[in-house]
């Protein structure tokens, strides 16, 4: 099967399983079971987002949480004052975008690991500036916390999922999603063939950042109590770059699978080691970089590969 087909099927795979976590809230699960499905749907957009312009464009970008945090910032504010959510999280991602193409001419001119440093001091200097400036906490008025329903928040964040897979299928099997590849792999190479790097980056920074804004438009309307400098922290870069590289760096299910096994690691590791599972976590992801480099997406590559060469006849 082509590339194109897999990335298809497996889009549909990942759709028919978001279809079905439709059903989860009818069932009247336990609050802490729709918050951690809601948190593994959240993950997975910022997962997606990230791997946009890493994983296809080839971009590392380590100030994502810039992005993520602006979409927070803006959504919050018009929310809190009675502009409805959904314009709100527009608003939001519109501003992370134009913000990241105001800034992304400039930030392309830099290659390899100075684009990485780059981008991480873009996110220090927003999360320094809002820590500074803006109120340690803000609280929902009290008639909105008493309508507060968590089922809302997870529709959307089902919703939002969704949106983020058929994003990056239509990138991964579009002229657009062949160019980045080329550039990711040579980007010298790719111009001298005819390819637009710069356009190309800079739609793919678009496609990452809408995501991650609307990401963060997201966890500003789940929270109850909120810290404005909280979503501009280094941890939501490094949140999806680890749930990516976990899952499959460049491709559509890495970021998926990644998304789910981080946080369910994180979680069970968080409750039965408290002051240790940071440590148990990164000795575990170091491991996985250093045995499978392309994740569990390699993984199932090679247990199908000994599965049919174990089949096959002698």
């Amino acid at each position: 099967m082509t590339g194109a087909g897999t990335e298809r099927r497996w889009g549909i795979a990942i759709l028919a399983a978001l279809g079905l976590l439709a059903l989860l809230p009818l069932a009247r699960p336990r609050e802490d079971v729709l918050n951690f499905a809601f948190l593994v749907l959240l993950s997975i957009t910022l997962a997606e987002s990230w791997n946009i312009l890493a994983g296809y464009a080839g971009q590392v970008n380590l100030g994502h949480a810039a992005f993520f945090g602006l979409g927070a910032l803006v959504t919050r504010t018009l929310w809190s004052a009675g502009i409805p959510v959904l314009l709100a999280m527009a608003a939001g991602a519109a501003t992370a975008t134009v913000f990241a193409l105001a800034i992304g001419a400039a930030a392309f001119r830099l290659r390899g690991a100075y684009f990485a440093i780059g981008t991480l001091a873009l996110g220090e200097i927003l999360r320094t500036t809002v820590g500074n400036v803006l109120p340690e906490i803000s609280t929902l008025p009290a008639r909105t916390i008493a309508s507060y329903r968590l089922t809302q928040r997870y529709y959307l964040a089902l919703v939002l999922a969704g949106i983020s897979v058929i994003v990056v299928a239509a990138l991964a099997t579009s002229r657009a999603g062949l160019g980045m590849r080329a550039i990711r792999e040579d980007e010298e190479a790719a111009e001298a063939s005819g390819v637009g790097a710069l356009s190309l980056k800079l739609l793919a920074l678009a496609l990452s950042t809408a995501l991650a804004g609307l990401a963060g438009g997201l966890f500003a309307f789940y929270h109850i109590s909120y810290y404005p400098a909280h979503p501009f922290g280094p941890q939501w870069t490094f949140d999806a770059l680890l749930m990516t590289f976990i899952g499959g760096v460049g491709t559509l299910q890495g970021p998926v699978l990644g998304a789910v096994l981080y946080v369910t690691l994180k979680e069970y590791l968080a409750l039965r080691w408290v002051d240790i599972h940071l440590l148990i976590f990164g000795a575990l992801f170091v491991a996985i970089v250093l045995l499978l480099p392309g994740g569990l997406v390699q993984a199932a590559e090679r247990a199908r590969a000994l599965l049919g060469g174990a089949r096959r006849p002698a």
